[in-house]
């Protein structure tokens, strides 16, 4: 499918649904689905009363690394660089040691985050205030460079953190909603490989978003990720090093019925050209097959496991099922160039039934 026809308001709200934040604070973020087009304007006042909030209570404090040339020991001494520039001499020593600070890796973090979202706001003061904040935060001496996303999210919080926590989920969206605005006009530009494979990893995100927060968690467990073991009697020696691993992307299992969904996100078209027709990407088919048989012998299940193929579509709906060797086989689409609705809709029709099946 082609990346261009996909409203950036949209990709926005596949965002909001990837997030930490929705699933942290989804119930009071519902109403935010239905104006994506103004979401990166609700995040940006989410991040700065985040802020000033936290500037109330003073900000996050660490221990962080240090080097500095001082006149009297601190921490240990760095022996190559005191003898390299013969600072002895000079009554000095050259030191590495830590050093309580505001300029963390979680307020550079949020620092730049408020930096970032303030070009992606279609406000004027709203940008003026998140920049003001940004200044702020510089001038109290956070100040550093920013660091990664992967860097930021590894830092550690601790149990009266909750604060903290929730301040860099927002941070983290308002970083991942500034990246489709460096590309101008309405929709996300450019078909690299780059962009297939980040658009892809957001799709199969959030879709597992939208059901931890969408569906009840009395009544529905919500997985991702988890790996399927085939179901081997025996093997030679060296099998497990070429066997293909099996991991799926979304399972959803009914707590009281026992009914578990394997859903499997792609985005490419779920029909491919064939002589007269279109047909089933046939690797897809086996793919999913395998999946939902391999659970034949794992614990008893009170009903086969059910596969779901989705994909994403900006042009003709898909719903189609079959019962095959017991298991219910599904082939559906969500829309990706309509309304929020749509996309909602598409994604608990697959909770609430199958298509009407003939025998």
């Amino acid at each position: 499918m082609r990346v261009s026809g996909i409203p950036l308001r949209n990709v926005w709200l596949l965002m909001l649904y990837a997030s930490d934040l929705f699933r942290m604070r989804g119930t009071d973020l519902l109403a935010v689905e239905e104006v994506p087009d103004d979401l990166p304007d609700i995040v940006a006042e989410l991040l700065t009363h985040a802020v000033e909030a936290r500037l109330r209570r003073n900000l996050h404090r660490a221990y962080e690394p240090r080097t500095a040339v001082l006149n009297r020991v601190r921490g240990t001494i760095d022996l190559l660089r005191t003898e390299s520039r013969q600072l002895i001499d000079q009554g000095k020593v050259a030191c590495r040691y830590e050093d309580l600070t505001i300029d963390t890796l979680r307020n550079r973090y949020v620092r730049g985050a408020l930096e970032s979202i303030a070009r992606a706001v279609s406000t004027r003061p709203l940008a003026h205030d998140c920049r003001a904040l940004a200044r702020r935060l510089r001038s109290m001496g956070v100040g550093g460079r920013v660091p990664s996303t992967r860097e930021a999210t590894a830092d550690r919080f601790g149990r009266h953190d909750a604060n903290d926590r929730f301040m860099i989920a927002v941070a983290r969206l308002a970083f991942d909603l500034a990246l489709p605005t460096e590309t101008p006009g309405e929709h996300l530009l450019g078909q690299s490989d780059r962009d297939e494979h980040w658009l892809r990893r957001l799709f199969e995100r959030a879709v597992y978003g939208f059901y931890q927060v969408a569906l009840s968690r009395q009544d529905w467990s919500v997985s991702h990720g988890r790996v399927l073991h085939w179901p081997v009697e025996a093997r030679s020696p060296g099998l497990d090093a070429i066997l293909p691993r099996m991991e799926t992307d979304i399972e959803l299992v009914h707590r009281h019925t026992g009914r578990k969904i394997v859903i499997d996100t792609k985005f490419t078209s779920l029909l491919k050209p064939a002589q007269f027709r279109e047909g089933l990407r046939s690797q897809y088919l086996y793919q999913m097959y395998a999946y939902v048989r391999s659970q034949v012998a794992a614990a008893p299940q009170p009903q086969p496991a059910e596969g779901v193929l989705l994909h994403p579509t900006i042009e003709r709906p898909i719903d189609e099922a079959a019962i095959i060797q017991g298991h219910l086989l599904r082939f559906t689409t969500v829309d990706l160039a309509g309304p929020p609705s749509a996309f909602r809709a598409g994604l608990l029709r697959i909770v609430e039934g199958s298509p009407s099946l003939q025998h």
